[in-house]
């Protein structure tokens, strides 16, 4: 353009070979003077728009009286640089075309501006397509978002670029965010990654997960991820898509779920009946030998496997067949007092320091007894455990206290064992899960929280790695099942 504005002013212009190049540009070429007077146009511009020297550019163009705001001849006229912009003009016929304009400074010989010029491309076929492809986009826009699973885009550092509305309704915004802070608090990735997989195989995975939401709803969902691929076939993100499968889950029949409780506890029972035979061997050896040390030994692994057994039927026939509360009213300080009797025992087993407190005349409230028991006992084992796994600290110790406060009977169980981590704290209460490995079933503290929610109450826990955890364990005075 710039070429061709200095071409325009040389003297013999009229008869160079640019006025041959100047009419057969596929384009409409205006030269306008300071007033946006048409000093001289091509024939395209002609034809299209019946232009003739001396009349006005936002005349010919567009019908106005006066000159356009923002025209990029003026501001070349101003500024002595070209200019870009998009239009809209009408023909001789009234049609609107969009045109893309660029505009150039022409100099006289003392190098002032004494033209303008113009060229005008016709974008109408540039815009038929823009609009099919915003269409298409918004169309897949809409089908992202309305999707009934939660659709995340990430890169390969795992980080969310996209998410549609389900997630965000769930997990909040997201984007910018790591994946598994999102969808499990965890502060590194998953071990089995299913989007991690697709970035280094390039073929789409599935797998199974429990994730959490920002009210700490928790839902099991099924994940499908597939590889989003460059015009160069490289992987640039991974598109994950998390179906709710926690309806069907709590919908399984009970015998498929007892099916699987069995398989699930198989190491269990091994683990305990292995003990056993340890504890009845050192017991049977030290009754020949005469020895009351062994024999202390062996009856106290007896006793302790015993109760272990005791303990996972109790949760298999609690699961197997969920009865109905028998409510009946108790005395509150009668009933912990007897809980924690039960206990102490047991932390002489464990070797941890077991320490009650109960607030005075706590009066009476309505309870399944026996579930409520079961229930309390099941968390202050579980501390009872953490404290065992513990190899860092010399004394460990587990607080059980009682009291009562806004209507509500409080049970509070504190240690100051391993602790947990976030995600542990929110899949605690989950069926199946466990964190003592071949001991637990996954079956005690998911049958705990069930108890304490049909009585009407909930637990609520606390920990940190390292430091031990608290569980508060909230029961009505009166029964409201849930």
């Amino acid at each position: 353009m710039e070429n061709l504005a200095q071409k325009i002013n040389c003297e013999d212009s009229q008869d160079s070979l640019y006025k041959k190049y100047f009419n057969e540009m596929p384009c409409f070429v205006s030269v306008q003077d300071r007033e946006m007077k048409l000093i001289d146009c091509n024939n395209l511009f002609k034809e299209h728009f019946g232009a003739n020297v001396g009349e006005y550019c936002y005349e010919v163009y567009k019908g106005r009286m006066t000159k356009c705001d923002n025209c990029p001849v003026a501001k070349t006229f101003e500024t002595g640089k070209p200019q870009q912009s998009e239009e809209t003009v009408k023909n001789l016929k009234g049609e609107e075309i969009p045109v893309y304009v660029f505009t150039s400074p022409i100099f006289d010989e003392r190098g002032r501006i004494e033209a303008v010029l113009e060229i005008s491309s016709d974008i109408s076929g540039v815009k038929k397509i823009q609009k099919k492809l915003h269409k298409t986009q918004k169309q897949l826009q809409q089908f992202f978002n309305v999707a009934p699973c939660y659709i995340t885009l990430q890169d390969k550092d795992l980080k969310i670029t996209s998410a549609n509305n389900k997630f965000r309704d769930d997990f909040g915004e997201g984007v910018g965010d790591y994946c598994y802070e999102v969808y499990k608090h965890r502060d590194e990735p998953c071990f089995e990654c299913p989007v991690t997989q697709t970035f280094e195989d390039g073929r789409t995975h599935q797998s199974e997960e429990v994730v959490t939401t920002m009210s700490g709803d928790q839902y099991n969902v099924l994940v499908n991820t597939a590889p989003i691929k460059n015009v160069d076939g490289e992987i640039t993100h991974v598109v994950e898509m998390s179906t709710n499968i926690t309806e069907i889950r709590q919908l399984q029949d009970q015998l498929t779920s007892l099916g699987l409780l069995v398989g699930s506890i198989s190491h269990g029972i091994k683990g305990l009946s292995s003990a056993l035979d340890g504890g009845m061997y050192i017991l049977s050896s030290g009754l020949k030998k005469d020895d009351k040390e062994r024999i202390d030994k062996g009856w106290d692994m007896v006793q302790r496997n015993v109760s272990r057994i005791r303990s996972m039927i109790a949760d298999i026939l609690y699961y197997a067949k969920d009865r109905e509360l028998q409510h009946e009213p108790s005395d509150v300080n009668d009933f912990m007092s007897d809980v924690a009797a039960t206990m102490e025992n047991k932390a002489k087993n464990f070797s941890v320091d077991f320490k009650f407190t109960i607030a005075d005349s706590l009066g009476e409230f309505s309870i399944d007894q026996a579930a409520v028991r079961s229930s309390l006992v099941n968390v202050l084992e579980n501390s009872f455990d953490a404290c065992r796994k513990d190899v860092n600290k010399d004394v460990h110790l587990v607080e059980f206290d009682v009291y009562e406060q806004d209507g509500y009977i409080i049970a509070d169980v504190k240690d100051n064992g391993i602790g947990m981590d976030r995600e542990t704290q929110e899949k605690i209460f989950s069926l199946f899960f466990s964190s003592k490995g071949i001991e637990g079933t996954g079956l005690g503290l998911f049958i705990s929280n069930k108890i304490i929610k049909k009585h009407g109450g909930k637990i609520d826990v606390a920990s940190t790695p390292g430091k031990g955890a608290h569980f508060s364990i909230v029961l009505p005075r009166k029964p409201t099942e849930q």
